[in-house]
């Protein structure tokens, strides 16, 4: 068995650096106040201030900083060191109260002590995860009696297809990890940067489900038919802000698939 997690750390390493000089995170304008969040996630879970909050796959903490600013006592987690490092070194610029842990969120039970009122992921986190219900035994381990559980995620149907291709080439359903060498970068892809990585497909069946049997009790599912990040190949913008998945030829208002979905939930107190 190849060594998943080793491979993609390393590949996510060597991203951090040039997500941290891409304009698509814009750290300057960050670093000025600019939040990172979208309204997907504020609207979601509201005010968080004094609250405990575990944010799983934080990559360089902007996320986690920008719930830090509006009161949450935040713990973020990544695979990548080079990640952590990066996110402590602005949440000591910006003199916030952040926590950054190193861990492979599988195994966070591990490096981590201590329960959560909230536990927030979202925007390209589960495809890196082989198992899904080893993850929500995660979720309901940290997750306080009462607390939420937040995800947002890029919906399984948009991530069927070959982005540049414009054509389906993956499964909906989880089958086996697929091996691929990116070029680039989703923030970034002229950046001089070539490294294999391993990803999964994950249902929204599978996603919810794994959380279902752990206990957890849905109060809102949605899924929305545009995106709030321009970062695959062959995106429209159809209003401000507002992306979808189809080259412009190719485009129809008529056939507006779903590109995120959103499910919160609680624990049972």
């Amino acid at each position: 068995m190849p060594d998943y997690f080793k491979n993609n750390q390393e590949l996510w390493d060597e991203k951090v650096p040039v997500h941290l000089q891409s304009d698509m995170y814009d750290v300057e304008n960050f670093k000025k106040g600019k939040t990172s969040l979208n309204a997907f996630e504020l609207d979601a879970l509201g005010d968080v201030s004094g609250k405990s909050m575990l944010h799983l796959q934080c990559h360089f903490g902007l996320d986690s900083l920008s719930w830090a600013r509006k009161g949450a006592k935040v713990t973020g987690v990544d695979l990548s060191p080079v990640g952590i490092q990066a996110a402590k070194a602005l949440n000591t610029e910006l003199g916030l109260d952040a926590k950054f842990v190193v861990s492979n969120v599988l195994e966070l039970d591990k490096n981590l002590e201590g329960q959560f009122d909230t536990i927030f992921t979202s925007y390209g986190t589960i495809v890196w995860l082989p198992d899904l219900n080893e993850w929500a035994r995660i979720i309901n381990h940290f997750l306080k009696p009462g607390g939420t559980f937040y995800i947002v995620d890029f919906h399984p149907i948009v991530q069927m297809f070959d982005w540049g291709k414009s054509r389906i080439a993956y499964p909906y359903f989880n089958r086996k990890a697929y091996y691929e060498v990116e070029e680039g970068t989703y923030a970034d892809p002229n950046a001089d940067l070539k490294h294999g990585e391993y990803f999964w497909f994950h249902s929204l069946s599978e996603t919810m489900g794994a959380l279902l049997k752990q206990g957890l009790q849905v109060t809102d599912f949605q899924e929305f038919d545009w995106s709030p990040y321009n970062c695959m190949p062959n995106m429209t913008e159809v209003e401000d802000g507002k992306y979808v998945y189809f080259p412009k030829e190719e485009f129809s208002e008529k056939v507006r698939l779903p590109q995120v979905f959103s499910l919160k939930m609680v624990k049972p107190k």
